[in-house]
């Protein structure tokens, strides 16, 4: 009955004996340290911890020798694929006052630092597409007389060498139309059903690679175990073109990109948590992204480039979005990371 209970917490249960050996995780540490029960259990804490915060066997011998429960905040867990954070608990369980075992609780914070994040950061840029998306309409309306006006004058012209000048206006309006229309980003509600992400990533290698120069090597790391995925698959070539495109713009078409995918269990995406999540990562080797830009790469009419229009990423993630997806970028020289996380089901609050 208590390992029922203890497996529907959201902590994660860890026992350990006096001489430090698991006995004991429940569902919830698994997760935490993505692996099986049936592996964990036996090992000694140093095993488990080794690569970990050094404070967390700290931690553990001095519970298990002073009999006192400790506690310690953002310690680093050590995982296969990544580092997570996670405040820490040990608690002595003591048999005739001596320590028997060790109750450890983690709670992870990552999720709650990164939520905090994700809705600062939605917030400003939602703010920032308001404005731009208000200023796009109210530049349209003179636009269009403009472009009008101009045909008119056009009509009345009998001097080719003055017509030539009224067409450069009607092409400067039609250039300026294409732009705030780009600005007001996607005005198509998506059409769902279900997709192979690695169709759509396919594609959207052949066209980058189409478009590139040939000292541009694009590979890709696939986990063919990933099942179809409920999007649409037009508005997904699109935003990891866009993405794909800044990439190959910020090497100079020169160097390698390489396209990974892999499943991701039990992943937060803003207050909404899912089972299972597709990440896509589109990575790199190019100068990386100058810090001071970091936190404004999915603004729109935000670029580092001189020729750029800092649309093309503001587009990607509204496509993003629309799916219940988000778009995470690292980056650092020689190998810059964005990373597209595509829900494979609906959420729970």
């Amino acid at each position: 009955m208590y390992k029922r209970i203890l497996d529907h917490l959201n902590t994660a249960i860890l026992l350990f004996d006096s001489e430090l050996i698991l006995t004991f995780i429940n569902t919830t540490g698994e997760i935490l340290l993505a692996d099986s029960a049936h592996h964990l259990i036996g090992q000694s804490a140093e095993e488990l911890f080794k690569l970990s915060d050094p404070a967390l066997m700290c931690n553990l011998k001095q519970s298990l020798s002073m009999a006192e429960p400790l506690l310690d905040r953002a310690l680093i867990l050590n995982r296969m694929t990544h580092n997570v954070t996670a405040n820490f608990s040990a608690t002595p369980l003591l048999v005739n006052e001596q320590v028997k075992e060790i109750l450890v609780e983690f709670q992870q914070v990552d999720n709650h630092l990164r939520i905090s994040k994700e809705e600062q950061l939605l917030t400003q840029q939602n703010t920032a597409r308001l404005l731009v998306r208000g200023l796009a309409h109210e530049i349209k309306n003179p636009l269009g007389g403009l472009r009008g006006a101009a045909q008119l004058l056009d009509l009345e012209l009998d001097d080719p060498n003055l017509k030539e000048y009224t067409q450069i206006i009607i092409d400067e309006s039609d250039r300026l139309q294409g732009l705030m229309d780009k600005m007001l980003g996607p005005n198509k509600l998506p059409v769902k059903k279900g997709i192979n992400i690695h169709e759509v990533l396919e594609r959207v290698r052949q066209l980058v690679q189409a478009e590139a120069s040939g000292s541009l090597l694009i590979k890709s790391d696939y986990d063919p175990s990933i099942p179809n995925i409920y999007a649409d698959k037009d508005q997904l070539i699109q935003a990891f073109l866009n993405v794909a495109r800044n990439a190959v713009q910020a090497m100079d078409g020169k160097g390698n990109i390489i396209f990974k995918t892999r499943i991701h269990r039990h992943m937060n995406i803003g207050r909404k948590r899912y089972k299972l999540a597709v990440k896509c990562d589109i990575i790199d080797s190019g100068p990386g992204i100058d810090a001071s830009m970091m936190s404004q790469i999915f603004y729109p009419m935000i670029t580092g480039r001189a020729d750029g229009t800092g649309l093309g990423l503001s587009i990607a993630q509204s496509l993003i979005n629309q799916h219940s997806g988000l778009i995470e970028c690292n980056s650092e020289p020689g190998n810059t990371v964005f990373s597209i996380f595509l829900p494979m089901e609906v959420g729970n609050e």
